[in-house]
């Protein structure tokens, strides 16, 4: 599908070809599971994929992974990028706007982040740059960008009773932002992410995208309903820190004292649970793929030495009247 001239603002415009109708949720799981591992945003980051299969291996019971989507950012490398790419598709995998745009040579979307107008727009600019870089290497494996052109959207997925949307951006979009952290606290943008329960079927959803994580409950006719968004499973979330956060869904509670926060309903579990990563091997990767000066530099380093500015105490759950 062509986009239209309005969708035509690399970077900050959502492609029409990002979309699609909150029906598709209500239909028959995926996959079920008694856990469920969500891990967005990896960003190319070799040492925390390694802890996420570690933490993985440790569970017990049917159970299954799922990157939903922007595995692939930091990692222009050759061997970073085939690595991080063989691992990621030997599990269940949702593309990402960073994969959507690697598998396609169209640069009308940039980096397809469709960002708002919070974000500057430098940053917005670097990020189109750091995706062109990216693409570069990429096309060195025409074999998997096929494969990544090929990944779905969305995934509906089991644990429990309950059912959850599995998506990289929101209900409606691969690179939406309804379920930032800002949108969900506003009262105004918190109606359309409620709205789309009904519709979709769901009792919640599980995003990444928004690079900030978040977790919130909402009452909608005497059901509870959520959405947890990791943030970034391969840089910190929150000032000061150095490590990443996945999204736990299981049946079982997290083992005591691994979870960060999380809440229970419906006789599941939904946790943030860190993702403590080699730091050091990990800034090494970096800086030798964006060093000092570049759009990666300038955009990332700060964040991945200490976090952004964001407290936790931010995404901690909290329950919203509809």
């Amino acid at each position: 599908m062509n986009d239209t001239l309005a969708d035509l603002r690399p970077g900050r415009s959502c492609p029409v070809r990002y979309r699609y109708p909150l029906t598709v949720f209500a239909r028959e799981p995926d996959i079920h599971a008694d856990t469920l591992y969500v891990v967005g945003g990896v960003y190319g980051n070799r040492q925390a994929m390694d802890t996420i299969l570690t933490m993985f291996g440790n569970e017990q019971g049917s159970k299954e992974l799922v990157f939903n989507g922007d595995f692939n950012w930091f990692n222009t490398d050759a061997e970073g990028f085939e690595a991080i790419n063989r691992e990621v598709l030997s599990h269940i995998a949702l593309r990402g706007n960073v994969e959507t745009e690697l598998a396609s040579d169209d640069t009308g979307a940039g980096c397809g982040c469709a960002y708002p107008d919070s974000v500057s727009d430098a940053e917005v600019a670097r990020s189109n740059q750091m995706l062109e870089q990216l693409r570069n290497t990429a096309r060195r494996f025409p074999a998997l960008r096929q494969k990544l052109a090929q990944l779905p959207m969305h995934v509906v997925a089991q644990v429990g009773a309950a059912r959850i949307g599995l998506v990289h951006g929101d209900a409606k979009s691969l690179a939406g932002w309804e379920f930032d952290v800002s949108a969900l606290d506003d009262p105004t943008q918190r109606a359309q992410a409620i709205s789309t329960f009904a519709t979709a079927k769901v009792d919640g959803f599980a995003s990444s995208h928004t690079c900030l994580p978040v977790l919130r409950e909402f009452s909608v006719a005497d059901r509870e309903h959520w959405v947890i968004n990791n943030g970034a499973a391969g840089m910190p979330n929150f000032a000061n820190t150095k490590f990443g956060l996945l999204t736990r869904i299981s049946k079982s509670a997290a083992p005591p004292g691994i979870a960060l926060y999380g809440l229970s309903t419906a006789g599941v579990f939904i946790d943030a649970l860190p993702i403590h990563y080699d730091h050091t091997r990990w800034l090494a990767d970096f800086c030798a793929n964006w060093p000092s000066g570049s759009p990666g530099f300038e955009s990332y380093y700060k964040r991945i030495v200490s976090g952004p500015n964001y407290e936790m105490n931010r995404a901690k759950p909290i329950a919203l009247a509809a």
